[in-house]
């Protein structure tokens, strides 16, 4: 197993930040373009232990289909989903919102298992993955930065 940890801090309570992240839609937003994600279920999603989603997207130019079930879910602190189906053998991906004076330190933990080992993780997987995750942080402060500020 690898992981992956990322944290930013949001001029934010987790209250105010938490609809943002309980809309699934909004990880459209967070993924680079070249990723082409895109959410396959289109309808209001009700976020709750158990709920599937499904999304597509393409990993180094190769279609993937991916489908995460949300494993955990405490409003405004704390969600985790997995992945049931895609490029991976395993990928468990917590996300947690932890109150930090006026704002909110967002952390990721993702634990993920591959096909290639440490060989192929060290090549490409956790170079690609890391891009993904700093895209994802300078996205989430722009997002929330203070009005006149971007």
């Amino acid at each position: 197993m690898f992981t992956l940890q990322s944290e930013v801090r949001l001029p934010a309570s987790p209250g105010e930040i938490w609809p943002f992240f309980a809309d699934p839609r909004n990880l459209e937003l967070l993924t680079p373009r070249l990723l082409c994600f895109e959410m396959i279920n289109r309808a209001p999603i009700d976020m709750a232990v158990g709920t599937r989603i499904d999304y597509k997207l393409h990993i180094r130019g190769i279609p993937i289909r991916w489908q995460s079930e949300i494993t955990a879910w405490q409003p405004p602190h704390r969600f985790v989903d997995e992945q049931r189906r895609g490029p991976y053998r395993c990928w468990i991906h917590e996300h947690t919102f932890v109150p930090d004076g006026d704002g909110t330190i967002a952390r990721d933990f993702v634990r993920y298992d591959h096909i290639g080992g440490r060989v192929v993780n060290n090549l490409w997987v956790k170079h690609d993955l890391r891009r993904i995750f700093r895209y994802r942080d300078k996205k989430l402060r722009k997002i929330f930065a203070p009005s006149g500020r971007s």
